[in-house]
């Protein structure tokens, strides 16, 4: 199967610019290896059966002659070799280049190092593929064009229906995946990596024996509660209900889930707006791929057909997992805003620059007007509080936007735009 580019890979070339090694982390799956191997001139493979007795040895006895060859050098699997890490570090001390090294492993397993490897060693954050790296969502909106000139936007088309962005929840957006030659062998991918994890990975990642059941029934309950402001108690409650589970050991086995990159939270965005204590501060609950909470729920596309409700907190799963991936290349992040009054923008897209867009998450059109409403109140309440505080206003929002699972993508008479997630790319 040929290289699908991925929007990682110019952050690659930047890194490479930027620091003498960088380890690229993210869940397992998601094509950590195969984006480094496209950028690495030699690659060192510590999985590989043939080799890996001898590898081992050299990098136990004598790291540094591992880093003899052309650079950047790929170490696979680094952490099956922890001694490395120094070797690597000194390395970059001593040559002051960049772009020398890469390294990869799997998430499922941490290595305490003896260096942090501040300023020699920069991490990069790799996620599941978005539709437009599946190659899924036709690219014809670009986000850095609509905040730089939105007068260029002309109204768009997706090629995606629902059925089709139902099919992409369910699969998930594993390299793997696309590579399987049919739509049930596609979705036994998310559904392995789910068992996994509960099985195997919640264990192996820093070498503490827990529960399987216990894990598993968190990540039903962290599923069931997807992209909802559930506190930690309230899924806690939710498992305890079947299992004796204290809260310390809850509250250790989320922190093994963040640790695998599987449970990934969204940051509030709390603007000055309303009083702090009106404007919800908590974690909205979300997993790297929307496709572990259907496999954890035990659900197939077919299921959709009758449960809407559930599809739209999957489907802003979905889009927030594209944007998220969307908004590393602009150098951005992503949060939402909520209050208790009910006012809510699903996501908010910030830039480096201080622009930011408000975002609602709508599968069908007849929802569109109630995500716009949202959108435009928010906005109203920023000039009202401008009026209040002029030593420091609030900024506009740069663009508002409302993401929908429909096929025509346009801009409203209110400056809204609506635009299919099958559009959109960076």
């Amino acid at each position: 199967m040929d290289y699908k580019k991925r929007v990682i890979d110019e952050l690659l070339d930047l890194k490479l610019e930027s620091f003498g090694a960088t380890l690229i982390v993210g869940p397992k799956g998601c094509g950590k290896t195969t984006s480094a191997k496209q950028k690495s001139k030699s690659v060192i493979e510590f999985q590989d059966e043939d080799l890996r007795e001898n590898l081992l040895s050299v990098a136990t006895n004598a790291p540094s002659k591992l880093l003899i060859g052309e650079t950047p050098i790929l170490f696979d699997e680094w952490q099956d070799a922890p001694k490395l890490w120094g070797a690597i570090r000194k390395s970059i001390d001593d040559e002051r280049k960049n772009g020398l090294y890469i390294l990869t492993g799997s998430s499922s397993k941490e290595v305490e190092t003896p260096h942090t490897g501040t300023m020699r060693i920069s991490r990069l954050q790799m996620y599941p593929m978005s539709l437009y790296e599946s190659e899924e969502s036709n690219g014809s909106v670009s986000l850095i064009q609509l905040f730089d000139n939105p007068d260029s936007f002309d109204g768009c088309v997706s090629d995606m229906s629902i059925d089709d962005v139902i099919f992409a929840i369910c699969r998930g957006g594993w390299p793997k995946s696309l590579s399987n030659p049919t739509e049930r062998s596609q979705l036994e991918v998310a559904k392995d990596l789910f068992r996994q994890t509960y099985l195997v990975d919640i264990s192996n990642i820093d070498n503490v024996k827990r529960n399987r059941k216990w894990a598993q029934s968190i990540l039903q309950s962290y599923s069931r509660n997807i992209c909802t402001l559930a506190t930690t108690k309230t899924i806690w409650g939710d498992v305890k209900s079947n299992f004796d589970i204290s809260q310390s050991t809850f509250n250790d086995y989320i922190r093994a889930l963040e640790k695998l990159y599987i449970v990934e939270d969204i940051d509030s965005w709390n603007p000055a707006i309303r009083s702090k204590t009106v404007i919800r501060s908590s974690k909205k609950r979300n997993l790297v791929d929307p496709s572990i909470a259907v496999a954890a729920l035990g659900l197939s596309p077919k299921y959709f057909n009758r449960d809407f409700k559930t599809l739209g907190f999957l489907f802003e799963s979905l889009c927030i997992r594209d944007l998220k991936i969307y908004s590393s290349a602009l150098d951005g992040y992503m949060s939402y805003y909520r209050d208790r009054y009910g006012l809510e923008a699903d996501g908010v897209l910030h830039l480096n620059d201080g622009r930011f867009a408000l975002i609602e998450f709508k599968l069908g059109s007849s929802e569109i007007d109630d995500g716009a409403k949202h959108l435009l109140e928010i906005e109203r309440l920023i000039k009202e509080a401008n009026k209040l505080e002029t030593q420091s206003p609030i900024r506009l929002p740069d663009l508002k936007i409302v993401i929908t699972a429909t096929q025509y993508g346009y801009r409203r008479d209110d400056g809204v735009f609506v635009v299919p997630i099958g559009c959109l790319k960076p």
